[in-house]
């Protein structure tokens, strides 16, 4: 009787490799594994060696040039779904020997009971073992999840993914070129309405992990490119939020505007002005999606914003009898606690993107691309 698991394909996505590729594919085909897709991603001349030998043992696609582990994983995909139609799943897999062939199988059983979600294959960062760069960035990354995101994820960073192939196409609408790519994947997870699944799996790390291609500042910005772009505009909308408000507040105080009115109406004036640019930079730079009703739902949520910043500004202001500048510091740290609960919406509701659309053309894009790639 055959084994669903053992038929799934297997991804290995590589760039420079060593023979430590190598001993991941034979541990792999001794397990039972017997399709494996290595992408060779623009490897050099020095590391071209493993590939040759793995030629023939393993469908192998090459990139001309380094494109990253995102776009490798891309290519992968396009090509199981044009050429691996009766697979039920494919599970990527890193190919520095830190993924064991039985926690390769866990995860692709794990996928056969929950066939809609994204399988992720959890370590445990707690042990004295685990490189300090790893285990602070798991649980930075970890940090910004929960709290922007709401996603409570073990581990952020790991590359050992069962992906069901009705779910190939939506991955491939998602941005990212390098490892960003993987994060991505689970940011837009709840967007795309897959449940994440947790694995448990053996922490291994080789020689401290000095394998490993991870640029420390380059791809952290990138991990971290919509809420750092998100925050930089958020910072700047505040600024001229607060600016105006605090304007306004002077003027509406100089006419005699009773302190109630006076907040409300200050607030309204920044407000209007602020989310005009905040809206525009958020669509098109931070998201960079969004629906025809995009703007509808995005001042929807400012009202409601407006009026809870208003209303607590207000109430703590009339209590502390409070002028122009100590009503701006209450608006200040009211607004920050705001901040967090805006992402959230604005990523999950405001700008969801349209996902029928999006998948079938970038469907259609990928699909070309690989038919390209094996002519």
């Amino acid at each position: 009787m055959s084994d669903a698991v053992l038929d799934m394909s297997i991804i290995i996505p590589s760039y420079n490799p060593d023979e430590k590729l190598i001993k991941v594919v034979e541990g792999l085909k001794e397990k039972g594994f017997h399709d494996m897709i290595v992408v060779n991603d623009g490897s050099d001349a020095a590391h071209q060696e493993p590939f040759r030998k793995l030629d023939g043992e393993c469908t192998i696609i090459h990139h001309k040039e380094n494109k990253g582990k995102g776009r490798a994983l891309k290519t992968a995909f396009s090509f199981c779904m044009e050429n691996r139609k009766h697979t039920l799943g494919v599970i990527t897999v890193d190919g520095d020997n830190q993924h064991k062939p039985e926690d390769v199988y866990a995860c692709g059983k794990a996928l056969l009971e929950k066939k809609d979600s994204l399988v992720l294959g959890c370590r445990d960062f707690s042990g004295a073992d685990v490189p300090k760069k790893s285990k602070y960035g798991n649980t930075i990354t970890k940090g910004v999840f929960r709290i922007f995101c709401g996603l409570k994820i073990s581990d952020t960073q790991t590359g050992l993914r069962a992906i069901s192939r009705d779910r190939l196409a939506e991955l491939l609408t998602i941005k990212g070129e390098r490892y960003e790519y993987e994060t991505n994947m689970l940011l837009e997870a709840k967007d795309l309405e897959i449940p994440i699944t947790e694995v448990p799996i053996q922490t291994v790390y080789i020689n401290d992990n000095e394998s490993s291609h991870f640029h420390p500042v380059r791809d952290s910005i990138k991990i971290y490119g919509i809420i750092i772009k998100f925050f930089m505009n958020s910072m700047a909308s505040t600024g001229i939020d607060l600016s105006l408000f605090f304007l306004a507040s002077l003027l509406f105080e100089k006419l005699g505007m009773p302190q109630a009115s006076l907040i409300f109406a200050a607030t309204a004036v920044a407000r209007i002005c602020s989310s005009l640019f905040n809206y525009k930079v958020n669509r098109k730079i931070v998201f960079g999606k969004g629906t025809t009703y995009s703007i509808v739902k995005y001042y929807l949520l400012c009202v409601c914003q407006m009026l809870v910043s208003a209303g607590i500004v207000s109430l703590l202001s009339t209590a502390f009898l409070a002028g122009s500048f100590i009503s701006t510091v209450i608006k200040a740290i009211t607004d920050t606690c705001l901040f967090f609960i805006s992402f959230r919406i604005q990523k999950n509701w405001v700008f969801k993107k349209q996902q029928e659309r999006e998948t079938k053309n970038v469907f259609s894009f990928h699909t070309g691309l690989v038919a390209k790639k094996m002519k």
